[in-house]
């Protein structure tokens, strides 16, 4: 099969090759997809460039967790009727060596998610650890129907899911943009009220949305809006933190106990395994009556993984794929 992979960690362009490896086979419990596209995420490119230190987990690793394709073989304890099954799959790089930026990958039965027909393989490369790790903030501690959710970063893709899976659960969404100027790009179908990070008092502005505090606060950096937070926390509130930029935090502690504010901190690579199901579940339930959309900025081909990846580093808008070879 074509596929991408590494050897060793560092710049994209140094350490990523494009050549034939065997096709894998599926082991029991598992199925193979033959993946037509693969999503390139933040944590792909961590995990290739040493990201805090991490070191090689295998020799050599085939990256990326996330793909839409076809199963095209089952492995013992398999349904077989599986066989010519549209899926989208999630975690297939999580602690194993052969992810998605391949014609073929192996994963268990249930990491490979039936994609209903009307959904694009697009969509379904794009829900993999975005759309797992948005259900895990905004449900992990229970419904939110009623409530009110912040969701920070609204525009990014973690940020963009969650928005739409909390509107979904019939939350009222208050979302929040780094400037003015992005306002305009925010989706008023989803997010009721919208707030610029750079405006003069964002705390007062939530507030006035919010006059007794949000229920959850859906987090994309800690360090940077730490205080923020408290401010509009409401009691009883949760805080569901999956990015922080200062690794040792510093807290306002004694305004978040006195308000007895939860702090769920979100490392996708480790949700319960019952979570991740229920998640895939919802998130297809949810694409397929149009629930979700995905943002996609650029495509590129498998020859091209490594001007994918320096575009996830460079930050900005939309969803990078990689369309693999029929």
């Amino acid at each position: 099969m074509l596929a991408s992979w590494y050897d060793r960690q560092g710049p994209a362009a140094d350490v990523l090759h494009v050549g034939e490896l065997p096709d894998p086979r599926p082991g029991p419990g598992e199925v193979r997809v033959r993946v037509s596209v693969s999503g390139v995420n933040p944590g792909d490119t961590k995990k290739r460039r040493g990201w805090l230190g991490s070191s090689m987990p295998y020799p050599r690793v085939v990256p990326h967790s996330d793909a839409a394709g076809v199963i095209d073989g089952v492995g013992d304890g398999v349904d077989a009727h599986r066989v010519g099954e549209r899926v989208w799959v999630y975690g297939a790089q999580s602690y194993r060596p052969l992810g998605t930026a391949a014609q073929y990958t192996v994963v268990l039965d249930d990491q490979a998610v039936r994609l209903p027909d009307h959904l694009s393989d697009e969509l379904g490369a794009s829900l993999g650890i975005p759309g797992i790790t948005a259900h895990r903030a905004v449900f992990a501690d229970g419904p939110v129907d009623g409530r009110i959710v912040l969701v920070h970063g609204v525009l990014g893709g973690v940020g963009s899911l969650a928005a739409q899976l909390a509107c979904w659960g019939g939350a009222t969404v208050i979302g929040t943009v780094r400037r003015g100027g992005d306002l305009d790009h925010v989706d008023p179908a989803v997010v009721s009220h919208a707030v610029a990070l750079d405006s003069t008092h964002p705390a007062a502005d939530i507030r006035s949305y919010a006059p007794g505090g949000v229920h959850r606060v859906i987090e994309v950096s800690l360090s940077a809006n730490a205080d923020l937070d408290t401010a509009v926390a409401a009691l009883d509130a949760v805080i569901a933190a999956y990015g922080t930029h200062t690794d040792r935090t510093d807290l306002p502690f004694w305004p978040l106990l006195f308000n007895n504010v939860t702090l769920r901190l979100l490392g996708s690579d480790d949700f319960p395994a019952a979570a991740r199901r229920q998640a895939a579940r919802d998130l297809t339930a949810a694409a397929a009556v149009g629930a979700l959309t995905v943002d996609v900025g650029d495509r590129f081909p498998l020859e091209d993984i490594a001007k994918a990846h320096d575009r996830v580093d460079a930050g900005g808008r939309g969803r990078v794929l990689l369309a693999l070879p029929r």
